[in-house]
């Protein structure tokens, strides 16, 4: 069955921890997190910090990447698939998931998700509670898709996007990499790169960074 190393024991790794326990596809789980003091989160070790993942390799065959940041879990993702961990796709068993969909490694979809017909979704994405993406919609590596999100058929985000809780993105829309779609927003045209929408109907209101989407 082997182990799986979780990196990052916050409020997300607690739900990927459950989620990965669900699974009952490994024989220990474990979290690396840097905080101090912390020696067990949700009855889950913590057995070092990020920087010590590599010295876990021989017993952890498996790791996971529960950073909310986008970028940053990226990175990580990147650096322990060049390390040689496995990666896997975490999907939490009360989600619905259509067979013809694809899903990326160190990609999480949480409890009440629904990923329609054809959908494709890329590595290190969280999927979160209660969202829904619709048809032959295309999710590109590193979007976080937050609790209550509603994806309409045929939508495309770039990487890095971070939908925020219970926006909407109508039919037939492209929105760019490093965009952050405010809470609430209806987004209903197309959105270019690295900007902040709000509203409804969604209007950009501002620019934004590279890191500044989580």
């Amino acid at each position: 069955m082997g182990n799986l190393l979780i990196l990052g024991a916050g409020g997300h790794g607690k739900v990927v921890s459950e989620i990965a326990t669900l699974k009952n596809s490994w024989e220990n789980i474990a979290f690396l997190d840097d905080r101090e003091n912390i020696n067990e989160v949700s009855n889950i070790s913590v057995i070092g910090k990020f920087s010590d993942y590599s010295s876990f390799k021989q017993k952890y065959q498996y790791a996971f990447v529960a950073i909310g940041n986008n970028k940053l879990r990226l990175k990580w993702i990147e650096r322990l698939l060049r390390e040689g961990f496995i990666m896997p796709t975490l999907v939490h068993p009360f989600s619905s998931i259509s067979k013809t969909s694809i899903i990326g490694e160190g990609t999480v979809v949480m409890a009440g998700a629904v990923i329609n017909a054809d959908t494709r979704i890329g590595r290190g994405c969280i999927i979160n509670t209660s969202s829904s993406i619709d048809h032959d919609c295309s999710l590109k590596d590193g979007v976080h898709i937050s609790p209550g999100v509603n994806l309409g058929g045929t939508v495309t985000i770039d990487e890095c996007t971070w939908a925020c809780i219970g926006s909407n993105v109508i039919n037939n829309i492209n929105v760019g990499s490093n965009v952050v779609l405010a809470a609430g927003a209806v987004v209903n045209k197309n959105i270019p790169n690295n900007v902040m929408v709000a509203g409804v109907p969604a209007k950009i209101k501002k620019q934004v960074g590279v890191f500044e989407n989580e």
